[in-house]
């Protein structure tokens, strides 16, 4: 069986899955105070990073400190997985061998496009800023960013489990990516919730890496470990597109 890491994202103590393949990461764990798990502030990091990375500086943290031959990412209340379980490392090496990318199944927004969906829950200045370093930097990916204001579905949540040579190329481009919009962002003021826009435009970005460079992959389903409240989501959903209420916390 070869070498198989999936850090688990999770900000507090949580029961974690107990399949060797996964490993609990405790993000954003600069200047705080152990819980238990691998701290993503250690060896080559950006932990202080976190309250607008989220979930990406666990990211960074694997593509820097992990030596295995295929590395993923999710999240302590959501797995790739069905009713019967979370995946399996039994299960997860059958997959392998048919492919060498795996990434959850494609969420639909039906009504609107990836763009104005981003848009109309977020601020859209940040997302603009990062097409046009991908314009500048990555000209080559641009039909892929154009594409997002037509596509209505995207796999989401910075999940995947890739291969090392594909999530190493991934790493680096996103990253080169996101640090430039760093330097580009600093005029921009939001509150706590909406200055987390590294991590959701991050989610639009590995749709384009994978269709640009025609990499093949198989699709998984994913599942929450809590319960969501599906109808204050629609709500908030039928509000951005209607009414230009931005979404105010996640769901």
């Amino acid at each position: 069986m070869p070498k198989i890491s999936i850090i688990v994202a999770t900000h507090k103590p949580y029961k974690m899955p107990e399949d060797s393949i996964y490993l609990p990461l405790f993000v954003g764990a600069y200047k705080k105070a152990d819980i238990g798990f691998q701290r993503d502030d250690d060896g080559e990091n950006i932990s202080h990073k976190n309250s607008g990375f989220c979930e990406l500086t666990g990211l960074f943290w694997a593509w820097k400190n992990i030596d295995s031959e295929y590395t993923g990412l999710v999240h302590y209340r959501r797995h790739f997985g069905t009713k019967k379980g979370i995946l399996s490392s039994k299960e997860l090496e059958k997959m392998l061998k048919k492919t060498d990318v795996i990434l959850p199944k494609k969420r639909n927004y039906y009504i609107e496009n990836l763009y104005s969906h981003y848009t109309n829950t977020l601020y859209a200045e940040p997302l603009d800023r990062a097409f046009e370093i991908i314009k500048e930097k990555y000209p080559k990916y641009m039909p892929e960013v154009e594409r997002l204001y037509k596509r209505k579905s995207a796999h989401m949540f910075n999940m995947c489990i890739m291969k090392k040579e594909i999530f190493n190329g991934y790493c680096a481009f996103l990253f080169d990516i996101l640090f430039e919009l760093e330097n580009r962002c600093n005029d921009l003021e939001y509150d706590d919730f909406h200055k987390r826009f590294y991590g959701r435009i991050s989610e639009l970005l590995l749709d384009v890496y994978i269709n640009t460079n025609k990499i093949s992959y198989l699709e998984y389903p994913y599942i929450y470990t809590e319960k969501v409240n599906i109808i204050k989501k629609g709500f908030a959903f039928l509000s951005a597109k209607f009414f230009n209420k931005k979404y105010g916390k996640s769901f």
